[in-house]
Order: C-alpha cells, then sequence, then structure tokens
C-alpha cells in the first residue's frame, strides 16, 4: 500500500522509467561511472559516494548518504539519470529567480527553500557552520555565514545565511553553479535547494547529539 503519495508515486514512475533506460545514453548525457558488467551506476550526493543498479533499481552507497533514507533524493537522482545531462560551469553563480522558468516558481521555491533555510539556520548560525564544516563545506566571506557544498558531481550550490535581530527576521539565499540552469529543469533545482537544506539540518542534528 502507498503510504505516502506525494513522495512514493512519482519515485514508482521514474523507477519503471529507469528500467526501460538506455545506460550507454545516459553515461554519455550525464558523464557518469558506469558498470556494463556489475550494473551499477556511480554518482555522488552532497559530498558522498552513492551507487544505483539498473536495470532493476537498487540503491547503496556510504555512510550519511542522503539518498540511502531520502526517497525524493533517490528521485531527484533517477531523474538527473534519465533527464539531466552533465555541463561545465562557467564559474559563475546565479539565484533560482535568474534560471530559465525561475519566476514562474519563485512563489513554491521561496516557501520549500529561502523562508526555511532562514528560520532553520539563521536562529543557529553557529551550528549551522559546525555542521557544514563537518560536511567538507567550503566557508565563504558572505553574509554572516556562508559555504559552498558540492550537490551533484560538476554542479555546487552556495548557501548564504543573515541572523535575524530586534528590527528583521532571519533570511537567506540559495546561488546555483550556473551550469544548472541548463543541466537541471526548474523542479529539479527546487529539490536541489530543499535536499541540501535537508542534508544539513540532518548534520546540525546529528552533530548536537554528538
Amino acid at each position: 500500500m502507498v503510504q505516502n503519495n506525494k513522495e512514493e508515486v512519482p519515485f514508482a514512475h521514474y523507477v519503471q522509467a529507469f528500467a526501460a533506460l538506455d545506460p550507454a545514453a545516459a553515461v554519455e548525457r550525464c558523464q557518469v561511472p558506469f558498470d556494463a558488467e556489475s550494473g551499477w551506476f556511480s554518482l555522488q550526493l552532497l559530498g558522498k559516494d552513492c551507487q544505483i543498479h539498473w536495470p532493476d533499481y537498487q540503491i547503496r552507497g556510504e555512510e550519511g548518504c542522503l539518498a540511502l533514507t531520502s526517497l525524493p533524493a533517490q528521485t531527484f537522482l533517477l531523474r538527473y539519470l534519465l533527464e539531466g545531462k552533465a555541463v561545465a560551469s562557467g564559474g559563475t553563480w546565479k539565484t533560482f529567480r535568474e534560471m530559465p522558468w525561475g519566476e514562474m516558481y519563485i512563489q513554491p521555491y521561496t516557501g520549500r527553500c529561502l523562508t526555511r533555510a532562514a528560520f532553520t539556520f539563521g536562529t543557529r548560525t553557529k551550528q549551522f557552520a559546525a555542521a557544514c564544516q563537518a560536511m567538507g563545506a567550503k566557508r565563504l566571506p558572505h553574509g554572516d555565514c556562508a559555504f559552498e557544498l558540492p550537490v551533484l558531481d560538476n554542479y555546487a550550490m552556495q548557501i548564504i545565511v543573515w541572523e535575524g535581530d530586534d528590527e528583521f527576521p532571519p533570511s537567506a539565499q540559495l546561488l546555483y553553479s550556473d551550469n544548472f540552469a541548463s543541466g537541471f529543469a526548474a523542479e529539479d533545482r527546487v529539490v536541489a535547494g530543499d535536499l541540501l537544506i535537508t542534508a544539513i539540518k540532518a548534520k546540525m542534528n546529528e552533530e548536537m547529539r554528538a
């Protein structure tokens, strides 16, 4: 029985599509390693190695890989293999709004990513910084606290947080490496931001329990 239609129905659809995937075409388009003998694709999500088996979907990876426990993360990886493509970065950064279809998706993106990041991290910047550093993120001289993290292969994101005060609430901005504009659909860029926030929040909780 499907327990979570919002996550499980799309996931099941992409698992079915993945079974019909031409792995050679995916390798050429996404530039990801594929072992034709064993059937495993190799990717790196948020700095953690993971492998996806074709044609019968299975996933495995190193400890702490978000995709091992998150259906949205698994769907994100499946969509990349099915529809994404490897694009070289030009070394610049873009806001979500600056990329194709960004204006159309800006309202759900703002709530799901920017507001969530602001109120999750803007009131706990020390814990946020400790979590990002534990994830191997690169510290940046922006805002009150900012870091750069790899998302998937050659795609990276920057997360910038400003603390709130008596007059202004906390705020946040996410920047995408410019290749996101042509390598991912707008809805996948939303998911990328959401997954980044989820991973940092999980690391924060883990560090607090340690």
